[in-house]
């Protein structure tokens, strides 16, 4: 039997996290069910040493807040790579990077927003253990880093009825990186206090969703099987032609550059 790896003092560091943005505790996750299930050592030690390397990289990046992505599920059957987003922003008191991301309760359709530390980001039971990252341009940073310090400020467009494909131009539900990419244009526009107003914004500029092709039969054994995943918001004619719009980090990615408001994603080196 082989040894389980050793736990690197330097590592442990990065399991410190910031506070919850959130009041309540339940477990929690990024668009999945309830799974519980033993983290083993090797697990842990993955998470962590993704976590550093990415606190390197963030370090000398120069950036003051990125976009943050994470790969907790395969979702290559749909053509996405990533499927989960938050920022993280450079916390000068404390001499650490914090993530402000929403997950919604394990096996509910409810959601809150959490400030996490890098370690707690990475340890949700990644498909593979790589990170993305997008530096937001100077005015972007200058704009989301006192939205997303203030609790308050950073929850006005949460809207705690979760669904993982929530349809990107209703408010009925929000998912993960619908979120992300609303709060984006808040900060960008000031008059985007409420989400139908963020959500022109964003078609004024041109934000195309992803569209994944699920048939009625999928449709059905999800809706039946997860309370986290709904198809009640999204237009008749395009849902019973199997076209679910939503919002992923891929789109998030392409859109935010091409809207000139940050630099091309990069996927850091993966931790084998």
């Amino acid at each position: 039997m082989n040894a389980a790896p050793a736990l690197n003092p330097a590592l442990a560091v990065l399991v410190v996290a910031g506070a919850l943005l959130a009041t309540t505790s339940p477990p929690a996750q990024a668009g999945r069910g309830c799974e519980t299930k033993p983290v083993s050592t090797e697990t842990l030690v993955r998470s962590l040493e993704l976590a550093e390397r990415t606190a390197r990289w963030l370090d000398t990046s120069g950036a003051g807040v990125v976009l943050l992505a994470r790969r907790g599920q395969n979702l290559d059957a749909y053509g996405v790579q990533w499927s989960h987003l938050g920022y993280a922003y450079r916390d000068e008191r404390a001499r650490a990077w914090r993530v402000v991301h929403k997950l919604n309760h394990c096996g509910t359709a409810e959601s809150a927003l959490y400030r996490q530390g890098l370690a707690e980001f990475f340890s949700d039971d990644l498909y593979r253990f790589e990170a993305g990252v997008q530096v937001l341009a100077p005015a972007a940073q200058k704009a989301l880093r006192p939205l997303l310090e203030d609790n308050a400020r950073a929850a006005t467009l949460h809207e705690p009825a979760y669904s993982m494909v929530a349809f990107p131009w209703a408010t009925r539900y929000q998912q993960s990186n619908q979120w992300a990419l609303e709060t984006l244009a808040l900060a960008m526009e000031p008059s985007a206090t409420d989400r139908a107003r963020a959500q022109a914004w964003l078609q004024f500029k041109g934000y195309v969703p992803t569209t994944l092709r699920i048939d009625a039969m999928k449709r059905l054994g999800a809706r039946v099987g997860s309370a986290h995943i709904a198809f009640d918001d999204h237009p008749n004619a395009q849902r019973f032609a199997d076209r679910i719009d939503t919002v992923t980090v891929d789109s998030v990615f392409r859109f935010v550059q091409s809207a000139g408001l940050a630099s091309p994603a990069q996927t850091l080196p993966s931790v084998p």
